[in-house]
């Protein structure tokens, strides 16, 4: 190449690097967000992986996205998180969608349903069978736009201060519960209690209440509910894969370079994975250790289950008779559940049985 040419070549190329560095800084700029959790810190295992969601997010832009996690109450009470996004307060938050189900019984498909999804088809169903398009449909009339945060898995059935053989035994009983859970149960007898989780422990201690569910082993035994309420059943049916979303303001959403976007929704993917893997590390020697010290499992009986199904079915059946969105979801996410049953008794169920069956003949 001759000098002039070279000349020419270096000047163009020092041309385009001026025009482009402005397109690069505009691309990735310095941004700071809040995000506020409905869970205190405490609870390593959910309010951890938003810490380390906000971590990646910043690891992956070099640091000029910086997210800020902060914990049930700091800067919000935990059950105004949702809306706290939507009115732009804050940025985003980590929560339950059901937290949210007196607002619309709708939130509640984003988390779980009575007899709903297990935490792997709730995955399968968001990320593949329209889920997360629809409930993001939904959540766009009160300003969020949501990503899956994390999934404890099937929870258990909660605490009882005396043995439930019988429907006969849930008349009348006082037990913490919220949400859907609470609306069905209730049509057994049972008085679903709203009560804060600080306050769960005295009030099974004074008698105040009779049961309580919480989530499960790893997080159960923090919180000592076993030596006041020694049965621990299982399983817990109206919360057969609790996911937590994150929620993210939609005008704050939208305005993101499409980078930070693809970060964020990384990051989530990441967070939904670790959440559940850590309990499923960390629930078993929990649950041997509850029952070392006390815990006397029990299943819920069939007809307490059979029971407890059918008033589920007769509560989806009520609410949809007069609610859109409501019923919207529950045939996408009931349509998917049948399939999904299908095929998990064919391969998985089969397999984890057999495993099972060893495991009590100490094979394993």
């Amino acid at each position: 190449m001759d000098r002039r040419k070279l000349i020419a070549s270096s000047a163009a190329a020092t041309a385009a690097m001026a025009l482009a560095a402005p397109a690069v800084a505009q691309s990735a700029p310095v941004i700071k967000w809040r995000l506020t959790s409905s869970f205190p810190r405490n609870l390593d295992t959910v309010f951890g992986i938003a810490e380390v969601f906000a971590r990646n997010v910043g690891e992956a832009t070099d640091g000029k996205f910086q997210i800020q996690a902060f914990p049930a109450g700091e800067i919000v009470p935990g059950l105004q998180a949702a809306d706290k996004v939507s009115d732009g307060t804050v940025e985003m938050c980590q929560t339950a969608s059901y937290y949210y189900w007196g607002k619309d019984p709708t939130f509640a498909f984003g988390s779980a349903v009575p007899f709903g999804l297990n935490a792997r088809q709730q995955n399968a169903w968001m990320y593949f069978g329209g889920g997360l398009e629809l409930m993001n449909e939904f959540y766009a009339s009160y300003n969020i736009h949501a990503l899956p945060a994390g999934n404890t898995g099937v929870q258990m059935g909660g605490w009882f201060r005396k043995e439930i053989k019988t429907l006969a035994d849930l008349k009348g009983l006082k037990m913490r519960i919220s949400g859907f859970g609470g609306k069905v149960i209730a049509k057994l007898g049972v008085v679903p209690q709203q009560i804060a989780g600080g306050d769960i422990y005295s009030a099974l201690e004074k008698g105040t209440i009779d049961a309580v569910e919480w989530s499960g082993p790893y997080d159960d035994l923090k919180l000592g509910f076993h030596r006041v309420a020694p049965y621990y059943y299982y399983p817990g049916w109206w919360e057969g894969g609790p996911m937590l979303h994150f929620f993210i303001n939609t005008a704050k959403w939208e305005a993101l370079p499409s980078a930070y976007k693809a970060v964020i929704t990384a990051a989530s993917a990441r967070a939904n994975v670790e959440m559940q893997a850590k309990y499923d590390y960390l629930n078993p020697g929990a649950l041997k250790t509850l029952v070392a010290q006390g815990a006397k499992l029990r299943p819920f009986s069939t007809e307490i289950m059979e029971a407890c199904f059918q008033a589920a079915k007769d509560s989806y059946a009520e609410i949809s008779a007069s609610n859109a969105p409501f019923k919207k979801a529950h045939d996408a996410m009931m349509a998917y559940r049948n399939d999904a049953y299908l095929w998990q008794q064919v391969a998985e169920a089969s397999y984890d049985n057999f495993m099972m069956s060893q495991q009590r003949k100490k094979l394993l």
